[in-house]
């Protein structure tokens, strides 16, 4: 009879959950002060979201904890107020990776809400905070679908506080309408609560999301219903000036130490609610962020994301045409040069940039960017203008059609000192793509044609290719076709190789236990083919595969490959400029993969990935992965390697490459930072070392200490003694920056 009434009362919870189609916001004239307890007369009042679904380990019952979530308003604010039941024995030891702002991860507990300003379901706003009142704000894109379209770099004033109690925690945010971008007159917007908690390992949202889909997605937000349509917020300009002042020293060039001063600034200008004016004078672009080193045994340019806040702000509008390695426009391209004697690359100093982008109305969004980069006559660069712009209409119920139109421009300063046009040194490239996207988020997908001009005007400058994906709850299929013309050339992107077809799909099949340690398990088919017309076939690898993933957030991926390479050029598999194998040659191997990572609730976790077998005309054992320890709430240490022992025949080279990268990331308070890197990189024989002390003294407003030191530094190879040798390059960075809104 037990079991009897707990299945009517759930089957009656769920009928009452289906109901509740959306939440009401009202506006308050209450003052209500942002410090995690819920005492505000508007909260006893106010609508509650509640009955969260569960979405991990399953989805188809409700949250084991509750969680309720009320929202108010004023002419300046969204207001929310978040309650989170537990156990009592879970006050103080909620997990957090440290008392920085952006936390991310799948063991760590928050509450986020998520605002579709435009009701799209394509782009939204993420903010949450956590049991400790650390706060994390970012941008989603692409429907939410995961990987790339969730970004937390994206930086803006709101406000949250946290409490614990006995049972439960709460939260409660302000977040301005001044940071949002939104169309007026809309009496509706969708919307999303999600939390995780790191006690039962369960991630539950308030408007159900299948499991097979990100929880981030946007196909299944509810309204967020307004009691009068939104305005315009008023004036909406921001200010944030910066100051840096540098020493550095170039040890190889054999250069004294030098002092440099820099001052600049970005401007934001809300032109509407929904369209926005970025503009930076004299960027100070990398001063004070460093990229993790990785060791790189491709043949290809490696992948680094943008992290510059300039560009951040509706990213996709620019950086999302075309797909994964092959982009017509990749904004880290602005403020970078080559070197072609030295053969790096080197920083290019920015004078101006101007972009505007946003919403023209609920379908049509455009995005339109001007750059000025400085002339070096040091390595022979001349002044480029970049200029990019782009539209995107939305098709359908969440599909849309989008253009591109992307221009670098030279110019030369002449010994008189006039500013001259370059006329034959331009590049350009004009896309179209049509980005799938199904109602039920089933289907996705992605259609582009793309075409390059430039001075040589050769034949074969095109990119074009398909890319479908179809997700059920036990069905996950992808397949991919592109055919690059082999004088494509996106000067301003990123196109690993050109000439060439490719065709690649996946799939996998999900299996449920109901009950168990495991959540999901099942197998997997994967290839990649690639060809073009001289050679034939270049590439390819077919790969069987199976994956598990624990209830307690543990995963475990291995697979079976068969690859094959053919060389167009000559390539030393090692990197270490070793003895090249000649062109024409061609290499096929067996490998095993797999890849590790432990349940990350625990202070003490791990990841391991490995691959044995063959490589090239030789072997490959590699061994990476990191181990980290939490000291929470202060922060993480942290160990990321990478072993490679290659064995060639002779008289090619073989070598055993380590990265080493100890990390230390303490938070001495919600509002000061410290981080070290030492990243040990043999395969450059440099020993690297920065060390950022951070001090966020107001709202998006910081002040930076960092010093950076670069040695030669010995391999551990035939048993030799590691040792650090000469420094290269040493620098120490002060910078200052402020956001002021007028």
């Amino acid at each position: 009879m037990r079991v009897v009434f707990f299945l009517i009362f759930s089957f009656l919870g769920l009928i009452g959950f289906a109901q509740q189609q959306g939440l009401s916001i009202f506006k308050t004239d209450e003052r209500i002060t942002i410090d995690g307890n819920l005492d505000e007369s508007v909260w006893q009042n106010a609508q509650v979201a509640n009955r969260f679904m569960q979405f991990f380990p399953s989805d188809t019952i409700l949250s084991q904890i509750d969680t309720e979530v009320r929202m108010a308003y004023d002419n300046h604010n969204i207001y929310i107020a978040a309650k989170m039941y537990n156990k009592p024995e879970a006050a103080g030891k909620y997990v957090t990776p440290s008392l920085r702002r952006d936390f991310k991860g799948d063991a760590n507990d928050g509450i986020s809400v998520v605002f579709d300003t435009f009701k799209d379901r394509t782009n939204a706003f993420i903010f949450g905070v956590n049991p400790y009142g650390v706060q994390r704000e970012g941008l989603i894109s692409n429907g939410g679908g995961g990987g790339s379209s969730f970004s937390l770099n994206w930086d803006n004033k709101w406000y949250a506080e946290a409490q614990q109690f006995e049972g439960y925690w709460t939260a409660e945010f302000a977040i301005p309408f001044k940071t949002l971008r939104f169309k007026e007159d809309l009496s509706s917007w969708y919307i999303n609560f999600f939390r995780i908690d790191s006690q039962t390992g369960e991630r539950s949202t308030w408007s159900p999301i299948p499991q097979n889909f990100s929880i981030s997605a946007l196909a299944f937000n509810r309204e967020l219903i307004w009691d009068t349509p939104l305005k315009k917020p008023g004036a909406n300009i921001s200010v944030i000036p910066y100051v840096a002042t540098a020493q550095e020293r170039d040890f190889e060039e054999g250069t004294p130490q030098e002092g440099d001063f820099s001052f600049g600034g970005d401007a934001k200008v809300a032109l509407s609610s929904a369209l926005n004016l970025d503009i930076t004078v004299n960027p100070d672009f990398s001063q004070v962020d460093v990229d993790e080193q990785v060791t790189n045994l491709d043949r290809f340019e490696i992948f680094f994301p943008e992290r510059r806040q300039f560009f951040l702000e509706n990213a996709d509008l620019f950086s999302d045409f075309g797909v994964d390695r092959m982009r017509p426009f990749f904004s880290r391209r602005i403020g970078i040069a080559e070197d072609t004697a030295a053969g790096e690359n080197v920083q290019n100093k920015i004078l101006y940039g101007v972009r505007l982008s946003g919403k023209i109305n609920n379908n049509l969004r455009v995005g339109v960017l001007n750059m000025q980069g400085e002339q070096d006559r040091s390595i022979g660069l001349l002044a480029n203008n970049y200029t990019v712009a782009t539209f995107q209409q939305k098709v359908f119920s969440r599909s849309n059609i989008g253009m591109i139109f992307m221009n670098k421009q030279a110019f030369k300063d002449s010994l008189d000192g006039s500013f001259t046009l370059s006329p034959n040194d331009y590049n350009r490239i004009i896309g179209l793509d049509y980005n799938l996207a199904s109602a039920n988020n089933q289907w996705n997908g992605k259609f582009f044609y793309h075409r390059s001009f430039d001075a040589a005007q050769l034949d074969s400058t095109f990119a074009s290719g398909a890319d479908i994906e179809y997700n059920t709850l036990k069905w996950e299929v992808r397949t991919s076709l592109q055919n690059i013309g082999a004088n494509y050339n996106p000067e301003v992107g990123y196109a690993r190789r050109v000439d060439y077809q490719r065709a690649s799909g996946n799939v996998w099949y999900n299996f449920y236990p109901t009950s168990g340690i495991i959540q999901k398990h099942g197998p997997g088919f994967d290839f990649d083919y690639y060809r073009n017309q001289k050679y034939g076939p270049t590439d390819y690898d077919v790969n069987a595969m199976y994956q598990v993933r624990f209830a307690n957030l543990t995963y475990f991926n291995m697979r079976l490959r068969k690859e094959f390479v053919y060389l167009f050029d000559s390539f030393d598999p090692t990197r270490t400029e070793s003895l090249e194998l000649a062109a024409g040659t061609s290499y096929s191997n067996n490998v095993i993969m797999g890849w590790f990572n432990s349940n990350e609730r625990k202070k003490f976790s791990y990841g391991f990935n490995t691959r044995v077998g063959g490589y090239f005309n030789g072997t490959r054992i590699n061994l990476g992965g990191d181990v980290k320890y939490r000291y929470q709430p202060y922060g993480v240490l942290s160990m990321n390697f990478s072993y490679n022992r290659i064995k060639l025949p002779q008289p090619y080279a073989s070598a055993d490459i380590f990265l080493l990268g100890p990390k230390f990331d303490f938070t001495f308070t919600k509002n000061v930072f410290w981080t070290t890197f030492v990243q040990y990189n043999s395969q450059i024989e440099n020993l690297n070392i920065n060390s950022r002390l951070q001090w966020r003294f107001k709202p998006v407003s910081d002040l930076f200490i960092v010093y950076t030191d670069n040695y030669f530094a010995s391999s551990f190879e035939h048993g030799e003694a590691f040792q650090v040798g000469q420094p290269k390059y040493r620098s120490l960075v002060l910078k200052l920056t402020y956001w002021l809104n007028l």
